[in-house]
């Protein structure tokens, strides 16, 4: 009798929580958090993934920008929120995998967030001013050389592969272009438009179509292979500095306390989104390279294998905050 009693118990128990469970994540508004302003690559993926998202789950999800402090203020908030599913949060692998490396943000990126789904990839593009007087990377590594001291390069945030790239071409050419950092590509798109900063490392989703309105002039490719989008256009492996490899994943984080039945449901809507032909064409359309499904602990890997070859890149190039 004891037994029995004890197994209609734990039935009970089950069924008080299978409600709660099975309905997590979409009986209400989602909100997903941006740690960059409005109009950046990670706010251009995160409305793209909610406007499909909030279709197929029947409820509204809503994009809140929390920039500053080279994304900690969001991911701090993110983490302050129940681990229910309900807040998530949509950023690029620099912020947990570049940034903590220079700036002590309050977080560990590899024990307090885990990564959910990795949607796409954004390769970092070499771009200057139209008014500067170089057409192609050797060209502008030319001119800087005759100019030390004299050429700024601006990334699009202290601590990031935008600044890390420019630290690399520093010491790999000898050069001395002085690094002027930017709270988001947006304001340093803005200046180097306007030549106030001749040259950049900025991210394919946010440069392309200045580069094709002839904005700002692209000078090489910071990958390995030539992008399809530009296919004339040399890769810095190409021209001898191969250190010079970046892209980074955009995707869907939660806080590492939320369940990992949840984490599994919340991964399995993200990947139907990811794999509509709609968004896929989106994602296409604003310069993202879209990305197979990885599961959760292969999301986590990588998530430290990058974190693990940018800790090597600032200690061997010297990178710290300017």
């Amino acid at each position: 009798m004891t037994r029995l009693f004890n197994f209609a118990l734990a039935a009970l128990f089950a069924a008080t929580l299978a409600p709660s469970t099975a309905s997590a994540f979409a009986d209400k508004p989602v909100r997903m958090i941006v740690p960059a302003p409005a109009g950046g690559t990670i706010d251009v993926m995160a409305r793209i993934v909610s406007d499909q998202l909030s279709r197929d789950i029947g409820q509204p999800v809503v994009v809140e920008n929390k920039p500053g402090a080279g994304g900690a203020i969001a991911v701090k908030y993110l983490l302050s929120q129940p681990a229910d599913g309900q807040t998530l949060m949509v950023t690029a692998s620099n912020v947990l995998t570049e940034v903590p490396h220079v700036l002590k943000g309050g977080f560990d990126p590899l024990k307090d967030v885990k990564p959910i789904s990795l949607i796409g990839r954004s390769t970092m593009l070499f771009i200057s001013s139209p008014q500067f007087p170089a057409r192609d990377a050797k060209e502008a590594i030319a001119y800087v050389k005759g100019h030390p001291g004299q050429v700024s390069v601006a990334s699009y945030s202290a601590g990031t592969a935008s600044q890390y790239a420019g630290a690399i071409l520093n010491k790999g050419a000898g050069l001395d272009m002085q690094h002027v950092p930017f709270p988001g590509s947006a304001p340093a798109l803005a200046q180097v438009m306007g030549g106030q900063v001749p040259l950049m490392f900025d991210g394919a989703v946010t440069s392309r179509s200045l580069i094709a309105a002839g904005k700002v002039r692209l000078l090489a490719v910071a990958s390995s292979a030539r992008m399809p989008d530009f296919p004339n256009v040399p890769t810095f492996t190409e021209l001898g500095y191969p250190e010079l490899n970046f892209s980074n994943w955009v995707g869907v984080i939660a806080s590492s306390q939320t369940p990992g039945p949840l984490a599994e449901k919340i991964h399995a809507a993200l990947q139907k989104v990811a794999a509509n032909a709609a968004v896929r064409e989106r994602l296409v359309g604003a310069g993202f390279d879209p990305m197979p499904d990885r599961s959760l602990a292969q999301a986590q890997s990588e998530l430290k294998q990058e974190h693990d070859r940018n800790a090597e890149i600032v200690k061997a190039f010297n990178i710290r905050l300017d």
